[in-house]
């Protein structure tokens, strides 16, 4: 059994998706934002059905899709809760487990990279290992993640590093979240035996060997660290008539709910609700929107019959304003409405905005938070 790896080229960033046989059932550790489609591909052409997005850190050299992937999956997001990640739903500790089917993997504290970094150990669903462990930034091939930003700590790593990944059996595969020169996995017995970095060294050693690297700021650090404690998810609508031109993208642009209200309102616009039909039964409903599902439950499977709906319920004459929950699947449903030759555009920020410090919805932004109308049940 081994992990399905992905690789982009941008970051040499790895990304993991790990599936049970039995069930379909996933999870994905460290996705990119700018590989989206590609992951999305892969959960289709394997038939998973993603339960969990899972990031060892908060990354510094590209941004995650975790947000974006729980709008077009319906996954959960977890995070180490020493990294501040506070749009995450699921806050890991040492020794959390997150099971999909019959399988799970196990939270270990690997501080050093940052305060908060973890690896995850792969086991069945009585806890024994499968013999894999995804270490992100803390172990690498013949090397270790830098330790001069973000909260970073030598001595935290080196003792992560050799206290708690290198306690493990010499046999378990070792799966990283960066590699430069091609290597896809290594062991613990070959990183304990000659990593170049913590091999044989003492914690003095280790220590020195860091501080004398003077390694390059990340070039994306300021945007990513920002975007990634927030799961990748934009903040960008505000409070006013806003209209973004998003024509480059394949749409004719973002609309902030209180604009999209007032084209609802003089008859220019038909508003699409592309949320599940689960998702206005549980949250809420507004009055003359089109209920018409971009995906459906079970599996948030693609709705076949979305064009041939789309077109009968805007005319030619009227612009389409696409409103999912938070504003994600519905830039992909103004896409493909713009594709069947409509003036479409997107509703920030949805029905329900983007999670607070609390992982919750509904507080921040969104239709509903604007006191636009909008009904329950």
């Amino acid at each position: 059994m081994k992990p399905i790896q992905l690789f982009d080229p941008a970051s040499s960033t790895y990304t993991y998706v790990l599936f049970d046989q039995a069930t379909r059932e996933a999870l994905i550790i460290d996705p990119v934002d700018e590989q989206i489609e590609r992951d999305l591909a892969v959960l289709r052409e394997y038939g998973l059905k993603l339960l969990w997005t899972v990031e060892t850190h908060a990354h510094a050299d590209h941004i995650t899709s975790a947000g974006l992937l729980t709008e077009h999956t319906g996954a959960q997001t977890a995070a180490p809760a020493g990294c501040g990640i506070t749009t995450a739903a699921t806050q890991l500790q040492n020794s959390s487990v997150l099971k999909f089917g019959q399988l799970q993997i196990r939270a270990l504290a690997t501080p050093g990279h940052t305060a908060g970094s973890m690896s995850y150990v792969w086991e069945d669903g009585q806890g024994a290992s499968l013999g894999h462990v995804f270490t992100g930034d803390t172990l690498l091939i013949n090397g270790c993640g830098r330790t001069d930003f973000q909260s970073g700590s030598a001595a935290d790593l080196y003792r992560s590093l050799t206290q708690v990944l290198f306690a493990l059996p010499d046999s378990t595969t070792v799966w990283p979240g960066h590699d430069y020169q091609g290597r896809s996995h290594s062991s613990i017995g070959a990183e304990k035996k000659s990593n170049a970095r913590v091999a044989g060294k003492t914690e003095a050693e280790f220590v020195a060997i860091m501080a004398e690297l003077h390694l390059p700021k990340p070039k994306r650090i300021d945007e990513a660290v920002p975007a990634n404690l927030t799961s990748g998810l934009r903040h960008d609508a505000g409070g006013g008539a806003l209209l973004t031109a998003r024509v480059s993208e394949g749409y004719a642009g973002d609309v902030s709910a209180q604009l999209a209200h007032q084209w609802m309102q003089s008859g220019e616009a038909v508003l699409i609700d592309v949320r599940t039909d689960a998702e206005r039964e549980w949250v809420g409903f507004i009055p003359g929107a089109v209920a018409l599902a971009w995906k459906q439950w079970p599996g948030m499977a693609m709705n076949a019959g979305f064009d041939e709906a789309l077109r009968a319920a805007v005319p030619p004459s009227k612009k389409a304003l696409m409103l999912c929950r938070s504003g994600v699947r519905s830039i992909a449903a103004a896409k493909r409405a713009t594709e069947l030759g409509l003036q479409a555009y997107n509703i920030l920020e949805g029905f329900e905005g983007d999670p607070d410090e609390h992982a919750h919805r509904g507080h921040k932004g969104g239709w509903r938070y604007q006191n636009l109308p909008w009904r329950q049940g």
